[in-house]
């Protein structure tokens, strides 16, 4: 009976992670590929023009941490003059924020 409880915890728990990787793929693809691109490249025409980074390169990852990376999704990013680069996160709870920050670490190339 332990071991069947054991198991089933276990299931569950794996198709919650599956499903929150999968909900994150599907937020960012909405929400952020058209600046960042679908590759975390950053190389679409919308984020050259705002100078999105390349979230492939492991440098970028490394200067960047996930609380910066939350703050950036949560709040909006805005230029050293003020100006908007980045609008707030609408309707995504803090949840959504951090399935998205890791999935957006999942860009990065192994060194």
């Amino acid at each position: 009976m332990k071991k069947a409880m054991a198991l089933a915890i276990g299931l569950i728990a794996l198709t919650a992670w599956t499903v929150g990787a999968t909900d994150a793929k599907a937020l960012y693809e909405k929400e952020c590929a058209k600046c960042h691109g679908s590759d975390g490249k950053g190389d679409t025409k919308m984020g050259k023009k705002m100078g999105a980074k390349d979230y492939t390169d492991p440098k970028v990852q490394d200067a960047l941490t996930d609380e910066a990376a939350f703050k950036a999704i949560k709040e909006g990013f805005k230029d050293k003059e003020g100006k908007t680069l980045m609008k707030p996160a609408e309707g995504m709870s803090d949840d959504d924020i951090k399935a998205l920050v890791k999935y957006m670490r999942s860009f990065k190339k192994k060194e």
